[in-house]
């Protein structure tokens, strides 16, 4: 006789930034296909924005939409930290915390064997211990990233291991290996403000801390063939289970919405040589100032190669900085060089053939979508998580940094030109190209995924109803 196997309801809770809602979402899409059901809560104009899901997966997750509490200093209508400049996305942090209730609400009536949360609602794991519900702090930060960071006890400030911005760049005392990963002084400079208190109450570092702290399992977006050593430091730092996830590579659903915008694309890509366009994109959250714009403009130029660049001129109607490019640029870049400051579709353009490298960000789904693509990568960091990224693909060889400034992270155009050109065309760069095509099978094999999609269901299968640690 077959044995009814149970399904799991999962509720997941990601905080507010596109680059946490898509691999939330490409979870939720992995687990559904196992035939669980999913509940995704975030506000209604988020929802609405993410890709159309697969029909056959429409039934099983569930979106629930809690409306965004109004808080002094937010935008009328901004959900999402690409819609206000950076300095209010404080302000969003406020307003999500204030989710709190509903979100309880939600819960108590939800039958919920588990709920997988993001590092700004800390607070979800006491919150779901009280109402009998197993949590996940899910992590679409690497290990790598997490590792460096450090336990709980540091991030809580406990533990006063760091006390000045210099002890972000450099190994800290729990890593056991010789590692570059580190800030250099201008990437942990620009986000010093996510160390300390802020109009939300409540420091980043605090945010990670707690939330690692309260829950029954950590998973981590990666995997153990890639990143072994560093699995390793965060079993040793969390005293709890870790568990990778996978790369989780893009799966998007084309409904066909966003033709016309993908035809001219790939008309103008089309007329290019195979291999010799440089694709420039830096994600949802990242904006350079306008200085870093000219320097990146004039260096695209100076490269001589075709380019596509999706450049964000603000971050939401409040924005008042409207970012310029340089007089004449776009007249004598005409033909050679498109500049997209709307949506555009990443992946598409990634996997066209004529695409032959990407600058980037480092943001962690764009460097997975990059080596889906075989694309190599040429790296201009910005915020959060980016410096840590872009020490791993330094160390691993998959990319090639823009020398900076260590102080104010400066740049030139011709550093922009040189390094573009070294990873896509020069000789000394074939290393950067070679090596993403070898880490492809690492990053998007399907039965490997798999693999790491059942090992979490059976982890949550077995502790649904019994503490973890």
């Amino acid at each position: 006789m077959a044995v009814f196997e149970e399904k799991l309801h999962i509720v997941m809770f990601p905080w507010l930034a596109f680059g946490h809602l898509i691999p939330n979402l490409e979870l939720a899409k992995l687990i559904a296909q196992k035939g669980h059901q999913i509940s995704f809560v975030s506000t209604p104009r988020n929802i609405q924005r993410l890709p159309k899901l697969p029909p056959n997966l429409s039934t099983l997750i569930n979106y629930v939409n809690l409306p965004l509490p109004k808080v002094d200093n937010l935008p009328e209508n901004a959900e999402a930290t690409t819609d206000v400049p950076y300095d209010v996305v404080q302000y969003l942090k406020q307003a999500y915390d204030s989710l709190q209730e509903p979100l309880t609400h939600f819960l108590e009536f939800s039958k919920a064997d588990w709920i997988f949360y993001d590092f700004v609602p800390f607070w979800v794991g006491s919150l779901a211990s009280k109402l009998g519900i197993r949590s996940a702090f899910y992590s679409i930060y690497t290990a790598p990233c997490m590792g460096f960071l450090g336990p709980g006890s540091v991030l809580t400030g406990e533990d006063s291991v760091r006390t000045k911005l210099e002890d972000f760049t450099v190994t800290p005392p729990w890593v056991p290996f010789p590692t570059t990963v580190a800030f250099r002084y201008f990437e942990i400079m620009r986000i010093s403000d996510s160390l300390s208190d802020n109009d939300s109450s409540v420091s980043d570092t605090y945010r990670f801390g707690a939330g690692i702290q309260n829950c029954d399992l950590v998973a981590i977006r990666g995997c153990t063939e890639f990143e072994p050593e560093w699995f390793q430091v965060l079993e040793n730092i969390y005293q709890k289970p870790v568990l990778p996830v996978g790369q989780l590579p893009t799966t998007g659903f084309d409904d066909g919405e966003g033709d016309d915008t993908w035809r001219w694309m790939k008309d103008w890509l089309d007329k290019q040589a195979r291999g010799t366009v440089v694709y420039v994109a830096f994600g949802s959250e990242a904006k350079p100032s306008q200085e870093e714009v000219t320097e990146i403009a004039l260096g695209l130029e100076k490269s001589k190669l075709p380019f596509f660049w999706v450049l964000r001129v603000q971050r939401g109607p409040s924005d008042t900085v409207v970012l310029q490019l340089p007089e004449g640029f776009e007249e004598r870049t005409r033909g050679r060089g498109v500049v997209c400051t709307t949506w555009a579709p990443q992946f598409k353009i990634l996997s066209h053939e004529n695409v032959g490298g990407f600058l980037t960000h480092s943001g962690w789904t764009s460097v997975v979508e990059a080596v889906q693509n075989e694309k190599p990568l040429v790296l201009l960091t910005f915020l959060a998580d980016q410096g840590i990224n872009a020490r791993v693909l330094e160390e691993k060889k998959m990319g090639y940094s823009v020398p900076r400034d260590e102080r104010d992270g400066s740049f030139t155009s011709d550093s922009v030109a040189d390094s573009v050109r070294l990873v896509m065309v020069e000789e000394e760069g074939r290393i950067y190209r070679e090596k993403i095509e070898e880490m492809k099978d690492l990053f998007v094999n399907a039965e490997r995924q798999d693999t790491y999609v059942d090992n979490l269901l059976d982890f949550l299968k077995t502790h649904r109803n019994t503490a973890c640690v």
